[in-house]
């Protein structure tokens, strides 16, 4: 009869194993710990260590169990009171950003309506495949992989879903395999309506980040999605100002078309974090559209993003 021993050495080389085993006659039996890993990593490592165990003396058959611990997620939601004020620019960003700094990030475009993720994460075309009845998320040019309901429909069909439908795809993204990340930035669709209370009721996010354009309009409603989350008892983490100042490239001066400072002094009277301002720049719109973010490369129009991705990894890192 051969020895577990055996077969424990066998799978020794293999990097990141956890394997329990049980030999009964010519019949190896392992459970396989793949916490943490992905499907790909997970398919991988049991290859590798069905091969190493079928290669011992006087094993005939190898059956292999698979086995994880679901890790506790810290979910990050991206929101604000009204559209096109830059949230799933920032959004994409803010997890590009958070990446860098060591959380091992995924990003969830909930904007059920309006998904633009895809592109600005230069993924357009992909589709996720599923397995298991889960969603496995699409790997980005950034290691920041994507679910989007944009992944899902063709870019040019409407998506006429009343609330609970909408509800229910939030949390197929929500819910997929993220077994390899610990933290989930959830890019909101704008407002406070049926997709923004499902994620606060049934996923309960450990902080909000609320983005806004410095003019009064933008704050009105911004304010009302912060209100949102303080009486359900979601942390705001900050909030962000976003189209911040215009530098002319010709001459250098900046001008202010949607004012300046306004969501630093609302943050101020509100007793909140202000993040950090984010400039109207033509090379931030060129980028994105180009799905190439920012934060992911080393010019000056990446500096407003880093800052407020270090702001709130310290936020996570010290619990809130």
């Amino acid at each position: 009869m051969t020895d577990t021993s055996l077969i424990d050495a066998a799978l020794m080389p293999i990097a990141g194993t956890r394997a329990t085993t049980r030999i009964e006659g010519d019949r190896a039996s392992i459970i396989l710990d793949v916490t943490g890993l992905d499907a790909r990593a997970r398919d991988a490592i049991e290859r590798e260590v069905k091969a190493a165990a079928e290669g011992v003396a006087g094993i005939a058959t190898v059956r292999i169990a698979l086995t994880s611990q679901r890790t506790k997620k810290t979910l990050i939601a991206v929101a604000s009171g009204k559209g096109g004020v830059g949230k799933s620019t920032v959004s994409a960003n803010l997890a590009i950003g958070l990446q860098a700094l060591g959380r091992r990030v995924g990003l969830v475009d909930a904007d059920i309506y309006g998904p633009s993720q895809p592109k600005l994460m230069g993924v357009e075309g992909s589709r996720p495949t599923a397995k298991d009845k889960l969603l496995e998320p699409v790997a980005t040019p950034y290691g920041v992989p994507l679910l989007s309901m944009g992944q899902l429909v063709a870019a040019d069909q409407a998506i006429a879903w009343r609330g609970p439908m909408a509800a229910g795809a939030l949390g197929q993204l929500i819910d997929a395999d993220w077994a390899a990340q610990d933290t989930l930035v959830i890019d909101l669709p704008p407002g406070t309506g049926d997709v923004q209370l499902t994620m606060i009721q049934k996923h309960k996010p450990a902080g909000a980040v609320i983005v806004s354009t410095p003019q009064d309009l933008a704050l009105i409603d911004a304010r009302r999605a912060i209100d949102l989350f303080a009486k359900a008892g979601v942390p705001i983490i900050g909030l962000v100002e976003n189209m911040a100042g215009y530098a002319c490239p010709h001459c250098g001066e900046v001008s202010d078309p949607f004012g300046r400072g306004g969501a630093e002094a609302a943050a101020a009277e509100l007793g909140i974090a202000f993040l950090g301002r984010i400039p109207l720049d033509i090379a931030i719109r060129s980028a994105s559209d180009a799905g190439t973010p920012p934060a992911a490369r080393n010019g000056p129009e990446a500096l407003a993003f880093t800052a407020i991705a270090q702001r709130v990894f310290h936020w996570i890192e010290q619990g809130g």
